[in-house]
């Protein structure tokens, strides 16, 4: 007997579905494209001229799962260094504090400030210093000048100063840091966290750890929030010095994401650090990204398309209408997909997936992820080309969406792929989308 169109259509995606996730696997196991850059010198010649003492603290006795890495600098209307630390360690449990390493770095060379800034740590602090939770380190370079280097009188604009001061400060930073943790956080001194922030990257670096990533941003900040492997910082501190003083920072992390094959910001949709103010040097020289505000979000006309168990009349459509209704089904299969397939092109810059019941832990997702779809088939049947957008983490995602400069600006799909077989219900909760306003395109 024939089989009907639709079913036959449905296999034929599947099993494309299915060669894709193990052209996936083979990819990860062979990243040949960036082992040129990898190949560069590790550390920078004037890194080993280094010359770094500790002002309070110690390093911890066993390597941490994330260094929070603050640079600090004396500033003309005061420092906010303390509320920041304040702030960092308010919004940790214990158990969190346990696999992370607080490394301040005072870059200033100003005797005075430097003995009453660990004054006012210790003061505050003793607690965490003692427990190796928190150290305080100041560190130059030694040897030949530097690009940059704060102590030229050519400097020919306040802005070059600050670059150049700050390129050095984080490689020295980064530099003392290679070995305290797994992971490095940024961060600057003038923000707040979010509570629990800690325990949100954890879980993060959990659902990419099997793939390829350079940098993970927590928030739309130009430096606060990004998250690197200490494994690179070698390659980044290098980086930062082979550039001349008048080349912007946060312009280079963005140039040495793609140098490794990050084409596009890996950003999550919910910012948890946002800055306490601003300095008018730093906000000229670094003009802060203002943080978007989405409001609510505004699915467009779409299909729903799936090859998951269907039951009754719970229909597909349910993952992507804005109410309360959502799709569930059993024993969801690697390779099942459910795909959401616009009436037309959209610029989205947002995606946000939930799934699961309210009570945590109750038939999530366990292994998904979210794709990006372009140049929508014939008949309904998705799209024909689909890019990694991210993976679940705990059962959902949340995360801006950014366009390559080789890409088409606007989606026609986006689809939610099971990574891993799972014997038990499945909760598709909402699929929700935010779409650029046309006047703003």
């Amino acid at each position: 007997m024939e089989r009907p169109l639709g079913v036959v259509r449905l296999e034929e995606e599947k099993e494309k579905v299915l060669q894709q996730l193990d052209q996936e696997q083979i990819s990860s196991e062979s990243k040949n494209y960036m082992e040129t850059f990898k190949k560069m010198q590790i550390n920078s010649p004037m890194l080993q001229h280094a010359n770094y003492k500790v002002l309070a603290g110690a390093p911890p006795q066993e390597k941490k799962l994330l260094t929070v890495g603050i640079s600090s600098v004396q500033r003309p209307h005061g420092s906010t260094l303390l509320r920041t630390l304040q702030s960092l360690f308010e919004a940790s449990s214990e158990p969190e504090l346990n696999c992370i390493v607080v490394l301040v770095h005072l870059s200033d060379p100003d005797p005075q400030w430097l003995s009453q800034t660990v004054t006012n740590i210790s003061g505050l602090f003793q607690p965490r210093i003692e427990a190796q939770k928190l150290l305080v380190i100041h560190g130059h370079l030694g040897g030949s000048p530097v690009p940059g280097d704060l102590g030229s009188a050519n400097d020919s604009s306040p802005c070059e100063a600050v670059y150049s001061r700050q390129k050095v400060n984080y490689a020295l930073l980064m530099n003392f840091a290679l070995s305290l943790s797994e992971y490095f956080l940024m961060i600057e001194d003038h923000v707040y966290c979010t509570p629990n922030f800690v325990s949100t990257i954890y879980w993060a670096l959990s659902a990419w750890k099997e793939r390829p990533w350079v940098i993970l941003e927590f928030s739309s900040l130009s430096f606060s929030g990004k998250v690197f492997h200490s494994s690179d910082l070698s390659r980044l501190t290098t980086f930062l010095l082979l550039f001349p003083k008048d080349t912007p920072t946060h312009l280079l992390l963005s140039e040495f994401r793609l140098l490794l094959a990050q084409h596009v910001p890996i950003r999550f949709g919910s910012s948890i650090f946002y800055p306490m103010s601003s300095y008018s040097a730093e906000e000229t020289c670094f003009p802060v990204e203002k943080e978007m505000v989405f409001g609510e979000p505004d699915n467009p006309i779409a299909s729903v398309l799936t090859d998951m168990t269907t039951i009754s009349d719970v229909i597909p459509q349910y993952a992507y209408v804005l109410n309360d209704e959502c799709y569930s089904t059993f024993d969801p299969l690697r390779g099942n997909y459910l795909t959401v397939i616009l009436e037309r092109p959209q610029k989205v810059i947002r995606i946000q997936v939930l799934t699961g019941s309210n009570k945590e832990g109750l038939y999530w997702l366990h292994q998904g992820q979210i794709e990006l779809g372009y140049n929508t088939l014939e008949h309904s049947e998705g799209c024909a080309r689909y890019t990694l957008l991210g993976p679940l983490v705990r059962g959902n995602l949340d995360q801006r969406v950014f366009y390559g400069e080789d890409t088409v600006e606007e989606l026609s799909c986006i689809r939610l792929l099971v990574l891993a077989s799972q014997d038990s219900w499945l909760l598709i909760r909402q699929i929700r989308v935010w779409t650029q306003p046309e006047e703003e395109s």
